[in-house]
């Protein structure tokens, strides 16, 4: 078939950018390509924390300057406030609840941490009223675990059911008139002034393309040393509301930790506990052990119930994993390739929940041909530091990734760890990757 635009990859990336070229163009060709179903991926297995980017305002700041960082930060928000005011008046119930943010320090060795959220407010361009330093206590009065000290309220986070959002989203582009063809894998990409996709059904020819690939990007060869897959898993309990009102979790907060290998939860409507981790699993590709590793399932119960002794006894009711898109900045990068018409954006390392809607517009806009603020920002035209080359790539991550964990169960247990396992996790940052400690 023929199409003015086909999209390849049907996540919160493809979705976002086919919403906003159709809003931008409503006459636009534009074709969706999924190998499984929308949202089948990383957009439908995450923990479903939606934020803008000022989580990553230092790493901006650094590569671009503040005033370029805060411009981002103000962008990502204002998409987040979009598609939320989009999804109401569309009466898709995405779950949908801004109650904040709570990070928390979970030993004495992760107190210092929070030192850098003060110094972070007083930075030039960033919002003073965007965190909120809690005591212990006041982490306590709004959730409460034998694990927690003090902690920081991003005040603007907020939560979803990631795979309603991604449906949902898929619903609303349907019904603007992009055809979406699921089950259908695609094999090849050949660029040119014309754009041909060959899948095991047929071909798409289009005058341009969107990547929208997310962990399986670095399938790719130009970028196969800028994204390595790493793996994400969940735990969901039963629901046992009266269980959360014992330990005062009653807000919607989204929680998480100060770990390298973060510790994410948030809880549902009908009062269940999602409890993930940014796990210990890298790999050459996107599938196997990324999507479903019985020892990171095991390993997060046994953290829920020692965090929340009230949970225990209370039931697992589903478990999934699945591969995040891990860039060396930690933030996300955009672009165009083979003679300008394929455009792709990935990198969002396990945070695109938000900043997608925001690459969604990036990329129309570098479809659209329209020098506006999207196309402008320094997110574009920006590649972020190249991996090691194999095999170097998959042996050191493992080697790393490991001694980050080891030493992030150390210092939770209020331990120094192993000094040659503390060399190692942190020797991506000594190396200039915004990786590890």
């Amino acid at each position: 078939m023929r199409a003015d635009i086909a999209i390849v990859g049907g996540g919160y990336t493809g979705l976002w950018t086919a919403f906003h070229l159709k809003q931008a163009d409503p006459g636009a060709d534009v074709v969706l390509l999924e190998a499984d179903i929308c949202g089948s991926g990383p957009s439908g297995r995450n923990g479903g924390f939606m934020y803008g980017l000022w989580e990553d305002f230092e790493v901006l700041a650094d590569l671009f300057g503040t005033k370029e960082a805060a411009r981002v930060g103000h962008a990502s928000e204002r998409a987040v406030d979009l598609a939320v005011d989009l999804f109401r008046k569309a009466d898709i119930d995405i779950w949908f609840r801004r109650a904040g943010h709570l990070t928390v320090s979970t030993s004495p060795v992760f107190d210092g941490a929070l030192e850098e959220f003060r110094q972070l407010q007083s930075r030039d361009g960033f919002p003073a009223d965007l965190y909120q330093l809690l005591s212990a206590s006041e982490v306590a009065d709004r959730c409460r675990s034998p694990q927690f000290r003090a902690g920081v309220l991003q005040t603007r986070g907020a939560t979803v059911q990631p795979a309603r959002l991604a449906r949902g989203l898929r619903a609303m582009v349907q019904a603007a008139g992009v055809r979406i063809y699921e089950g259908t894998p695609v094999d090849r990409i050949r660029g040119g002034s014309t754009v041909e996709i060959v899948t095991r059904a047929g071909e798409v020819a289009a005058d341009q393309a969107v990547l929208g690939l997310n962990a399986w990007s670095n399938q790719i060869p130009e970028f196969r040393r800028s994204i390595i897959p790493r793996a994400s898993h969940i735990v969901l309990t039963e629901p046992a509301p009266e269980r959360l009102r014992e330990m005062r979790w009653i807000g919607g907060e989204g929680i998480g930790d100060f770990r390298a290998t973060l510790n994410y939860l948030r809880t549902t409507p009908d009062g269940r506990i999602a409890f993930g981790a940014a796990t210990a699993t890298p790999g050459r590709g996107a599938d196997g052990r990324m999507s479903n590793d019985a020892s990171w399932y095991r390993r997060l119960e046994a953290t829920l119930e020692r965090w929340f002794p009230e949970f225990r006894g209370v039931g697992i009711d589903s478990v999934w994993g699945g591969p995040i898109d891990v860039s060396a900045h930690h933030v996300p990068f955009f672009g165009s390739m083979w003679g300008g018409n394929v455009h792709y954006g990935m990198g969002f390392t396990g945070g695109g929940v938000g900043p997608c809607i925001l690459g969604g517009q990036i990329l129309s806009s570098l479809v659209l041909g329209r020098q506006d603020e999207f196309a402008s920002l320094p997110l574009v035209g920006f590649r972020s530091k190249r991996f090691p080359p194999e095999p170097l790539l998959y042996v050191g991550a493992r080697l790393t990734l490991e001694a980050i964990l080891r030493t992030d169960d150390a210092w939770e247990a209020g331990k120094s760890g192993n000094r040659l396992l503390e060399m190692l996790a942190r020797l991506p940052r000594r190396l200039g990757y915004n990786l590890g400690h």
